[in-house]
Formats: structure tokens, sequence, C-alpha cells
């Protein structure tokens, strides 16, 4: 009797690649005297933080747009997004406020101002906090975001492990409905 061909596996299809622009990287000299070493870590670590600050002062400009052009919702409450909570009354999240805006525009001049003065700035922000202490301002857009910077400080302080931490959102304090800084915790 012949042998029995074994049966050929139907492959999946290759999932098409998107052609994605390539990170840049910037060469980085590790050699060389202390002196010039010093100035090498040095510039990388302003350039690090200038542009944190940078993704902050543009999500806090967001907000302002938001905020301005949201002025006087009833859905919103003039925050320019809602937030979610939980069945136990805990903040979930947020999403964008579904009404129409009741402003068509907002001043350049405005918004800088409401995005860099005042007690509101970082409203309609997310920031997250840690049980080991660590925690950061609202700055980000969403959820999601701020999910993600605290899913990295727990890989690189806590080694990966989930230690439950929770986000907060600051609100305008002229809407009383939204809750104000609400913890929710993040993980077992």
């Amino acid at each position: 009797m012949a042998a029995k061909k074994p049966t050929t596996r139907k492959r999946t299809a290759p999932r098409r690649r998107k052609p994605v622009q390539r990170a840049r990287t910037t060469r980085r000299p590790r050699g060389g005297p202390i002196g010039k070493r010093a100035a090498t870590w040095l510039a990388f670590a302003v350039a690090k933080h200038g542009e944190k600050h940078l993704q902050t002062v543009s999500s806090r400009q967001d907000a302002a747009i938001l905020r301005i052009t949201h002025e006087g919702c009833p859905r919103c409450h003039g925050n320019g997004q809602i937030f979610t909570k939980g069945k136990d009354g805990s903040f979930t999240g947020s999403k964008p406020c579904p009404a129409k805006p009741t402003k068509e525009k907002a001043g350049r001049m405005k918004v800088a101002m409401a995005a860099r003065f005042g007690p509101d700035k970082n409203s309609g922000l997310i920031g997250w906090t840690c049980p080991c202490g660590k925690k950061e301002k609202p700055r980000y857009r969403d959820a999601k975001a701020a999910t993600k910077a605290l899913r990295t400080h727990e890989t690189r302080k806590h080694g990966g492990t989930t230690v439950g931490g929770a986000w907060y959102a600051q609100v305008p304090a002229s809407t009383a409905p939204a809750p104000a800084k609400t913890p929710v915790k993040v993980g077992p």
C-alpha cells in the first residue's frame, strides 16, 4: 500500500504592510573626551524635555479650542468633551461632545491665553497617578494616551507588572456636574 501524502496546510494571506516613514534617529557619538560626552548627554536631555513640553502645550491648546467653541453647551457644560463614568461612578474615560459647537471660531489670542494662564489651563486633559507616589499632571488629550504613559512607567519602574495606577481628568471650575479629580483604578 502506498504511503499517504501529508495534507498541505492552507497558508494565511500575508498582511499588507502600510508604507510608514521610518523613525529618524540621531547618531549619538559614544566615544571622545568626557566634556564632549557630557555635552552630548545634555543636548539629548534638553531635546527630550523640549519635545515633552511642546506636546503638552499643543494638548492644552486643543483643549482650549474645545472649551472656547463649546462655551455654554448644555451637553458638555463648556468642556468640549464628556467624561464617562462606570457603574460605581468612577471616571472611565472621555469622548468628544456630540453636540454642535456653540461658536464657529476661536481667536488665536484667546486660545493662547486659555492654554497658558489661569487655573483652567489643564482643563479637559487627563493625568495619571501610581501607588508608588509618581504622578503626572493632566497633559494627555484622552484616556488611551494617559494609560499608555502609565504602562510605560510601570515597565520602567515596576518591571512591567501592573501595580494598580489610576487616571483622572481635570474639569473647568465652572462645571459642577462633571466629576472633578476622581481617580479610577487601572489594572488588578
